[in-house]
């Protein structure tokens, strides 16, 4: 990989791709796509910007209640995709998620980009960096 970020999306597709496949080659513990804060305009003051990991076949993310119910309706359109983990610490607000992703690159990599457009509700020109692999 010679790029970690994007903010359009065909770019962000490849991006998600081209790390996820970089993070099964190196057998990586963790992969990490972070959303530039400037562009995250649902972004209230004190939270931080979503952001969304890559472990095996794991896909980890926290989400507002809001959140986790559009979670639930994007895994949906996933057959291959299921939610096997949902922990709610009482010290944190909201839940992490631990999504189950057998599939290839692509199909991930636009689970990515879904899961930042529709649960996170971004716009279309966000700015993704894969801050990890």
């Amino acid at each position: 990989m010679t790029r970690f970020e994007a903010a359009e999306e065909t770019e962000r597709l490849k991006l998600f791709a081209d790390a996820i496949t970089a993070h099964r080659n190196r057998g990586s513990t963790v992969m990490t796509v972070d959303v530039d804060p400037e562009s995250d305009t649902t972004e209230s003051e004190g939270e931080i910007p979503p952001w969304i990991q890559l472990a095996g076949t794991e896909v980890v993310l926290d989400c507002t209640d809001a959140e986790l119910e559009r979670l639930k309706d994007l895994v949906g359109d996933y057959p291959e995709f299921r939610i096997d983990e949902l922990e709610s610490p009482e010290e944190a607000e909201g839940t992490n998620a631990v999504v189950t992703a057998r599939s290839d690159a692509n199909r991930i990599a636009d689970f990515f980009e879904r899961a930042f457009r529709e649960v996170y509700e971004l716009e279309a020109d966000f700015k993704a960096w894969v801050t990890q692999i």
